[in-house]
């Protein structure tokens, strides 16, 4: 359990820094960046909450995965639907399309590792 709790800090960690370096002086509606700290925030809350581990805690660290692949689902499929609406702020298209990507299949990979018994 020890190696997703820490998948799920550096995941969430990652979603609230990349949003703040993608969104500083941009001009980005504040809802596009808060919802990052939305997602990233349970992540690495109940990563340190598992640490004593309870039917409760497991489901909502469980759950902090599935919310962060269902966000991260629509964005980064949504570059590639309609890339002309996305605004990237401080880096290219390509850059954060990648980026994108790499956190929803590493939410996608989390949530299967947090559902597995061990």
């Amino acid at each position: 359990m020890l190696f997703w709790r820490v998948w799920a800090i550096v995941l969430g960690s990652s979603l609230m820094i990349g949003e703040s370096i993608r969104s500083w002086g941009a001009g980005r509606h504040w809802l596009f960046v808060a919802d990052d700290f939305f997602i990233g925030a349970p992540l690495v809350v109940t990563a340190i909450l598992v640490a004593t581990p309870t039917v409760a805690r497991r489901c909502a660290f469980s759950a902090s995965f599935a919310a962060a692949a269902g966000m991260l689902y629509g964005s980064f499929f949504g570059k590639f639907v309609d890339p002309e609406s996305t605004n990237a702020g401080n880096m290219s298209l390509g850059l954060l399309t990648c980026l994108v990507g790499a956190a929803f299949f590493a939410a996608v990979i989390g949530l299967a590792g947090s559902i597995a018994r061990r």
